[in-house]
């Protein structure tokens, strides 16, 4: 299983479990522990996962910090934990900073179990910065959040790189932030800025600078949406087309096919299957066809080679069909497309089958 698909199996898990959840040693053992243990490290063994880490700090003694991750019999990151959906202000942060200054550890996690804030010592060697150059939440994470958090997996571990990007990392989210509070809010200078060339040899008084900060709102908001309907418009458009023996040879992917587009909650529930089926194919081969009643999840675009069924017509009642050796369809009620992963055994053995077919299966029919 991908390191992708460790991450959305751990938070399903974590959704079901976090409202059960009260104490913090029950947040540790339940979430921090799994997601540590997801990131290569043995949480059983203590060469390489020392739970209560014990040092003295200046007049304090006995501190201990709940995981220290070692690499050489030193630490290199620390792990704080608060009980689930706890906050995590800084101020709560006390030990972490405190180890940190007196520990070869370049990295200090604090927790929840829901988000993991990472920080390291950018503004002043040595000390903890009071503010995270990353942030991981285990409930809502994109690809490219999973590929910053595989930098701290035991088998990719490598500090100067976490280091550098660390740099780019924290000054890209306040810039984000940045631009996202102008976004609500334009400052005056920055509408000057962008509406300069349409207010040659006007004044900007004041019904000028009301009127183009409106427009100036409106803009960033239509640029936003823009940007987003493209993503979801080249996530669903067909790529250039391959016939099934040209696919076994150019080992290119086959496309998302034309037609009605599917929903973004079919889009969701596709690359879901994908990434299920990926240590056998490349995702490519796995497509989508939009049909009256139900999307039909493909291999080669093949309609004589299901995978499988989604029928989410109702946002309510979501279904998902999987087919038997008789191409008889088999439909499942899930609660949210999250639980395909627990179908993903018969998903893998529909495109298995393809793989290696039956002698008998010589004659393929479509499923009624």
């Amino acid at each position: 299983m991908d390191f992708i698909d460790q991450l959305r199996a751990l938070s399903s898990r974590v959704a079901d479990a976090k409202e059960k959840i009260s104490t913090e040693e029950a947040t540790k053992n339940a979430m921090v522990m799994p997601f540590i243990q997801l990131l290569g490290y043995n949480v059983f063994d203590p060469n390489e996962v020392t739970p209560e880490l014990v040092a003295d700090v200046g007049t304090k003694k006995g501190e201990k910090v709940d995981y220290a991750i070692l690499k050489d019999g030193k630490p290199i990151m620390l792990f704080e934990c608060k009980k689930s959906g706890g906050d995590l202000h800084i101020n709560h942060a006390s030990q972490l900073f405190r180890y940190f200054h007196v520990t070869e550890a370049r990295f200090g996690v604090l927790t929840n179990g829901l988000t993991y804030r990472f920080f390291t010592d950018l503004e002043k060697p040595n000390k903890m910065d009071e503010k995270p150059f990353f942030e991981f939440n285990i409930l809502d994470f994109r690809e490219q959040e999973v590929e910053e958090l595989k930098k701290f997996a035991k088998s990719a571990f490598d500090l100067e790189n976490i280091l550098t990007t660390a740099n780019h990392l924290k000054y890209t989210r306040a810039i984000q932030n940045t631009l996202n509070d102008w976004m609500i809010n334009p400052p005056e200078d920055f509408v000057r800025l962008v509406s300069a060339e349409f207010l040659v040899g006007k004044q900007f008084r004041s019904t000028v600078k009301d009127q183009f900060t409106l427009i100036t709102k409106r803009a960033f908001q239509q640029l936003i949406g823009d940007k987003i309907n493209e993503r979801l418009k080249g996530a669903m458009s067909p790529e250039p087309t391959l016939a099934p023996a040209e696919l076994e040879n150019a080992g290119e992917p086959a496309p998302v096919p034309e037609g009605a587009e599917p929903s973004a909650l079919e889009v969701e529930a596709f690359q879901i299957i994908r990434a299920i089926v990926r240590p056998l194919v490349k995702p490519s081969r796995v497509s989508i066809r939009d049909a009256a009643s139900y999307c039909a999840i493909l291999f080669d675009d093949n309609n004589r080679r299901p995978i499988c069924r989604l029928r989410f017509n109702n946002e309510n009642r979501l279904i998902l069909g999987l087919f038997d050796d008789n191409k008889e369809e088999e439909r499942i009620a899930l609660a949210s497309v999250d639980d395909i992963f627990d179908h993903a055994d018969r998903l893998k053995s529909a495109v298995a089958g393809y793989l290696n077919p039956n002698p008998k299966e010589a004659g393929e029919q479509t499923p009624a």
